[in-house]
C-alpha cells in the first residue's frame, strides 16, 4: 500500500512512521527495505483487502501518471459491503488495475464484476516468452481498416491464454520497467485486445501511451470503448445470426436427405 492516513492525511510510506489504514482503519507499519518498493502493511498478518498483492516499481511507475488522490481508491459494494482497494479510479469512474503477478481466473472474474467500468493493464514482461509469443504471432493480425484497429484471428497464439476471457479490455505493456532508443520499436505502444469475439475473431487496437494516459485522465477512454463495444457487439450478432441460418439450412437438408432416403426403404432392413 502505497498511501496511510496521518492526522488525516494521505501520506507516503518513509522509514519510522505510522499511520492508520485508508480501507479499514486499522493501524499500519512502513516498510522501507531495499528489495521492494517502500509500503504501508498492516501490523497484523492479514489483508483488510483480500486482492492485495505486492507492488513493483512498474505499478509505482504506472500510477504515477495520475493524480495521487486517483491512486488506492477504496470502494464499497453499497449492497453486500465488500470492499476493495482499486489501483486508478478516475473522477469519471474509470477504474484502471496494473497487473504483474499471475492472477487466478476466479479473483480476475470477481474484479472484473466488482469494479464493472475496468481496463486491466498487464505487464507483458513477467513471462519471458509473453512478447515472443507476440512477435510470432504476427500473421494472425490483420488490419482492418481503420487507424490502429486490427482483427485477431487466432488470439492464442499472440497473448497469454489467462487473459483471453477477460470480459473487459486488457492492455498488454511489452516495454515493462524498460527503455528504449528506438521510438519506432513495437513496445512503445500498447495492444488493447477487446473481450467482443466476432467468430474466434479478435479485435486489437494499437494505442500510444501518451494516448491511452490522457483518454483515461480526461473521460474520453470509456465513451470511445463504449462506441467500440457496440460495433463488435452488432458484428457479433450479425455473425451468430448468419451462423444459425447456415445450420437451419444444413438441419433442412439432413432432415430431406432422411425423408427421402426413407421413401426409397434404406434404413429399414432392405437388402440388395
Amino acid at each position: 500500500m502505497r498511501f496511510a492516513l496521518i492526522d488525516n492525511l494521505r501520506v507516503e510510506a518513509n522509514p519510522g512512521l505510522k499511520g492508520i489504514c485508508p480501507g479499514c482503519g486499522q493501524p499500519v507499519l512502513t516498510k522501507c527495505g531495499t528489495i521492494r518498493v517502500h509500503h504501508w502493511a498492516h501490523q497484523r498478518t492479514e489483508l483488510c483487502d483480500s486482492w492485495g498483492e505486492p507492488e513493483t516499481e512498474w505499478h509505482r511507475s504506472w500510477k504515477n501518471n495520475f493524480p495521487h488522490l486517483w491512486q488506492e481508491c477504496f470502494m464499497r459494494d453499497v449492497l453486500t459491503g465488500e470492499k476493495h482497494m482499486a489501483d486508478v479510479r478516475t473522477d469519471h469512474g474509470l477504474v484502471i488495475e496494473f497487473q504483474h503477478s499471475h492472477l487466478k481466473p476466479q479473483e480476475r472474474i470477481a474484479r472484473e464484476n466488482f469494479y464493472r467500468d475496468l481496463v486491466w493493464i498487464v505487464d507483458g514482461t513477467r513471462l519471458v516468452n509473453d512478447f515472443p509469443r507476440f512477435l510470432k504471432g504476427q500473421n494472425q493480425i490483420q488490419p482492418t481498416g481503420k487507424s490502429g484497429i486490427f482483427h485477431v484471428y487466432d488470439p492464442a497464439k499472440c497473448f497469454p491464454s489467462a487473459w483471453l476471457s477477460s470480459s473487459v479490455p486488457v492492455l498488454f505493456d511489452f516495454l515493462g520497467g524498460g527503455q528504449l532508443n528506438n521510438p519506432l520499436d513495437s513496445r512503445n505502444q500498447l495492444y488493447c485486445l477487446f473481450p467482443i469475439k466476432v467468430g474466434r475473431r479478435a479485435t486489437l487496437a494499437r494505442i500510444p501511451r501518451s494516448a491511452f494516459i490522457k483518454t483515461a485522465i480526461n473521460g474520453d477512454w470509456s465513451v470511445r470503448v463504449t462506441g467500440i463495444m457496440k460495433e463488435l457487439l452488432k458484428g457479433k450478432e450479425d455473425w451468430d445470426n448468419q451462423e444459425e441460418i447456415i445450420r437451419s439450412a444444413w438441419q433442412l437438408q439432413e432432415s430431406e436427405i432422411k425423408r427421402f432416403s426413407e421413401r426409397l426403404g434404406y434404413g429399414k432392413g432392405r437388402r440388395f
